[in-house]
């Protein structure tokens, strides 16, 4: 071994004495969370974090407004608000405000777990309902966060894991949707839509895998730049309502409405409390895959805190539920760099995208094929996280009972909706989800089940 590399080892099992005698190297400072490197490092480090969120941001107000029928402007209003609300919750979950924010790199954006149930809210009682019923649950999700130690024994590995699963199962219809050109197309399933959406699959794939650092995490990105290429000299590309958006814009809160429908806010919350477990994960992987050390209590219940008070405030200007985002969390292990300001600067640059109509108007544009290329991979994904969560759990017979039976009620009752048909409004509206039933049945199963000893020995 070289005196180098002995030095750095002699230096990493010290890093917690203050008294060393030579600055850490570059490599190190930057797995520090409060270190703040030069701007000339920083920005273009904080810029990648945006690109490897941006499209999975904007995906979420795509696909309410098209399941909400909603107009091309209040589409882009949708587009920019999930650019601003983001880059608001970004800077409180990395700078904090109080005992807001876990104060670690983590960037924030629209969850996707709220979508299997706020697409029949949004088609029956309108974005109104969505958005009150998401103010709610945001205060519900703080709750969790102010409380969570408490809480955590609702949310062990085989119910967050089988959430995740269900999540992505159930998105994957929308996804598809998407790939034959958007619901309610007049030329649905035709070969340019398909031919557009393999296109996007296959870029994305190759850059995801075949390639090595930014290029495979903005593989998203690129696959759908070279779909919209593609599709430009067919006329797929609309950017008429570019030219119509401003320059600049102040978001103004309650444009969309709001509303207070018991099963919209029942539905939500419930969704909100149990993707608490997903932002644990998140904060926790931030934590061993940047910093190399373990997430602290006060980090954890920041974090969580500062996700459903980002959610009701997001509610209020027009956004969707806020979480950290997955990708970025990988994104932090495979640079290495943790640095809270980097993922700050980010937000910065989200918070003034909010502010600029024409780039939601830019991304409203893309053709929904090539959505639908790219997100079929994304709801993929989210259900491949939910095995790698799962592994986690004891694959015994109680907790292969419990993801069973959460599979086929989730996948099983929206598929037979005659079953429920007579069932009052409200409560068909929850069940129509597939996930609030599936993610309350593992819940409640896991609470009555009998745990092995082991098991039991092990918590």
């Amino acid at each position: 071994m070289s005196q180098e590399a002995v030095a750095d080892k002699s230096n990493s099992s010290t890093k917690s004495d203050v008294n060393t005698h030579s600055p850490a190297p570059d490599s190190a400072r930057l797995r520090d969370v409060d270190y703040f490197p030069p701007l000339r490092k920083a920005i273009p480090l904080g810029i990648q974090h945006v690109l490897a969120m941006f499209v999975s941001n904007a995906a979420v107000p795509l696909i309410i407004a098209g399941a909400a029928g909603l107009s091309g402007s209040d589409t882009v209003f949708l587009v920019q608000m999930a650019m601003f609300v983001a880059g608001i919750a970004t800077l409180v979950q990395t700078l904090g405000i109080g005992p807001l924010g876990a104060r670690l790199p983590i960037v924030m954006g629209t969850s996707f777990g709220f979508v299997p149930v706020m697409i029949p809210i949004a088609a029956s009682q309108g974005l109104p309902a969505v958005f009150g019923g998401a103010l709610i649950g945001g205060l519900a999700m703080a709750v969790v966060g102010l409380f969570y130690k408490r809480l955590s024994v609702f949310f062990p590995p085989v119910v967050s894991g089988t959430f995740v699963l269900l999540i992505g199962i159930l998105l994957l219809p929308v996804g598809f949707a998407y790939v034959g050109g958007g619901v309610g197309a007049a030329d649905f399933g035709a070969p340019h839509h398909l031919l557009l959406a393999a296109l996007v699959f296959v870029v994305t794939v190759a850059f995801h895998q075949f390639c090595r650092g930014f290029l495979s995490e903005a593989a998203v990105l690129i696959g759908i730049l070279v779909g919209c290429v593609a599709a430009a000299p067919f006329g797929l590309l609309d950017f008429s309502k570019v030219g119509e958006a401003s320059w600049f814009q102040l978001p103004l809160p309650l444009q969309m409405g709001l509303s207070f429908d018991p099963a919209a806010i029942l539905a939500i919350a419930l969704m909100a409390v149990v993707t608490c477990a997903e932002s644990i994960g998140d904060i926790s992987g931030t934590a061993i895959g940047g910093a190399e050390r373990e997430a602290t209590k006060r980090e954890l219940s920041g974090g969580v805190m500062a996700d459903g008070l980002s959610s009701s405030f997001a509610a209020l200007f027009g956004a969707f539920p806020q979480i950290s985002f997955s990708q970025n969390v990988g994104l932090v292990a495979l640079t290495g760099v943790a640095s809270r300001f980097v993922v700050a600067i980010g937000g910065g640059f989200l918070v003034l995208a909010g502010l600029i109509p024409k780039l939601g108007a830019v991304v409203s544009a893309i053709p929904a094929a090539v959505l639908g290329g790219a997100v079929i991979i994304m709801f993929g994904m989210i259900a491949s996280a939910g095995v790698k969560m799962l592994s986690h759990a004891a694959f015994n017979k109680r907790n292969m009972l419990i993801v069973g039976v959460s599979l086929a009620v989730a996948i099983g009752l929206p598929a037979q909706n005659g079953l429920y048909a007579g069932a009052p409004g409200q409560i068909g509206v929850l069940l129509e989800s597939g996930l609030i039933p599936g993610a309350l049945v593992s819940i409640v199963l896991n609470l009555i089940l009998p745990r092995e000893a082991a098991e039991a020995a092990a918590d």
